[in-house]
């Protein structure tokens, strides 16, 4: 009997916890749905309201009117390549400065640490930093998307944890068969870091991906800005949702609104990290696993 109690407290339990955490899911992945059924709604049928689950009046047309428009195509094209460029060379230089510094017997070591952890609480402010990027020559220039994400010492550190868990024979073995240091990060190392290779790269994907502020602060030139600056400056720029925006050849204003733009870009900008995202959870998890690891 009490077991049978036991057992009936448990599961009611379990369901109190499957239904509070099914509403919590409900209200965080509602404002996402809402925005892709308003894209996908005709824009001057939305402005009625009164839709929630499903569009109403089913159209492309702000889509469309996305696609064609070479500015967006420009500003796709360039967080791709920042996304690209800037994911793969921050990855490598700080797993090769995490390797390094995975070696306590550098000269330094202490005092490079003690100083790489002050620097993540405290920062010189915005002034100097634009008067710093305006100096080297980076600003208005694609290389500020760049340079300065090549190094994270909080990515670093998680490096570096996951580097000493290794075994020090492997690279005893290689040493013995000649190979020096960097023959050993690139042949050895690297291959065996996949976790948490695809861990930092998740991490900086997402941060190139997602950044509307560089391309606010350090970009001029249109042809350079990214798509999340220019979605920024979409929704600063519209007075009303009723505004109109430029039309392609042919599609009239009623057809598409500046909001129903504003939203279909949304989705369209969101649509490729969430698609990135499943495929390295797992990774994801192990890396916050690696990092808790006291190095």
């Amino acid at each position: 009997m009490k077991t049978a109690n036991k057992l009936n407290r448990t599961t009611y339990g379990d369901i109190f916890l499957y239904v509070i955490m099914t509403l919590i899911c409900i209200i965080a992945l509602y404002p996402v749905w809402y925005t892709i059924i308003i894209s996908f709604n005709d824009s001057s049928d939305a402005l009625r309201g009164g839709i929630y689950l499903f569009p109403r009046k089913f159209s492309l047309e702000s889509y469309k009117t996305v696609f064609q428009d070479k500015t967006i195509l420009k500003a796709f094209a360039v967080t791709i390549l920042r996304t690209i460029l800037g994911t793969s060379t921050s990855v490598f230089f700080t797993a090769m400065v995490g390797y390094a510094f995975s070696k306590k017997h550098i000269m330094g070591h202490n005092f490079y640490m003690v100083f790489g952890t002050i620097t993540m609480f405290f920062g010189g402010g915005l002034i100097p930093y634009f008067i710093l990027i305006k100096n080297l020559g980076l600003y208005d220039n694609f290389l500020v998307y760049i340079i300065p994400s090549l190094f994270n010492f909080y990515n670093m550190i998680i490096f570096m944890s996951y580097f000493r868990e290794m075994s020090p024979a492997l690279e005893e073995s290689a040493k013995l068969d000649g190979a020096n240091d960097f023959k050993i990060f690139l042949r050895i190392i690297l291959p065996l870091s996949t976790p948490v290779l695809a861990t930092i790269a998740l991490f900086n994907g997402v941060g190139h991906w997602n950044d509307y502020f560089t391309g606010v602060m350090y970009i001029n030139n249109a042809s350079l800005q990214p798509i999340q600056t220019y979605l920024y400056r979409i929704v600063a720029s519209a007075s009303a949702s009723k505004a109109v925006v430029a039309m392609p050849a042919g599609m009239t204003a009623q057809q598409v609104s500046s909001n129903s733009v504003r939203l279909a870009t949304m989705v369209v900008t969101t649509f490729p990290i969430m698609c990135v995202y499943p495929f390295l959870q797992k990774y994801f998890v192990k890396g916050f696993m690696v990092g808790s690891v006291k190095g």
